[in-house]
């Protein structure tokens, strides 16, 4: 007797357990590797072999897709909020040297970022976040509205020229008279941004 009543009481158990599983309160995602790319400037000391510095931006590459042609649709997702310029991580920005960007003075240091478009829709920012704050909240970057804007660097925007961009392109073109100028370019479907980026290499 008793050791039928045992069972039916581990069978109750694992019954819950099972329905426990199968409508968890957290999911968990990810896991697999996921279209990332990195934009990154590295200065090189020839004579000493080893690097003086180095500026670079990773980023996840999210799909252009066709319903964002229309402007009422791209602006109801862009106009007075932050888009969070990439996929699945964070976009982020690492530097070991001190940088200005659409001549906004940046400290060496790790960031994440964010792009802030107006109200009105006429300008945009490049948006800076402290990770450290991120963290102790646990905010994805899904959530990028949720976290604190730190601070701002004005992108200008670029007429759209052609074929929209398939996906996500954050790259930094090195001016070939100087190598410590450069230029910020984001590029997604017809949006285009720019910023000119200085870098305190060492000389």
């Amino acid at each position: 007797m008793k050791s039928r009543l045992l069972i039916g009481v581990l069978a109750l158990l694992m019954a819950g357990s099972l329905r426990a599983q199968q409508n968890p309160k957290i999911s968990v995602e990810g896991g697999s590797p996921d279209d990332r790319a990195s934009a990154r400037l590295l200065y090189w000391n020839g004579p000493a072999n080893a690097a003086d510095g180095q500026l670079a931006i990773n980023y996840g590459r999210p799909v252009w897709k066709k319903q964002y042609e229309d402007v009422a649709t791209f602006d109801k997702m862009t106009k007075g909020k932050i888009w969070r310029m990439g996929s699945n991580f964070w976009t982020n920005l690492y530097t070991d040297v001190p940088v200005t960007i659409g001549g906004k003075s940046i400290s060496p240091g790790f960031y994440f970022l964010g792009m802030q478009r107006s109200d009105d829709g006429s300008s945009w920012n490049l948006a800076f976040i402290d990770p450290v704050k991120v963290r102790e909240s646990r905010i994805d970057a899904f959530d990028v509205r949720k976290a604190t804007v730190e601070f701002t660097a004005p992108m200008t925007v670029e007429p759209a020229s052609g074929d929209p961009v398939d996906k996500l392109t954050i790259t930094l073109a090195n001016a070939q008279n100087d190598i410590r100028s450069a230029t910020l370019k984001v590029a997604w479907g017809h949006l285009a941004l720019t910023a000119p980026v200085h870098v305190a290499a060492p000389e």
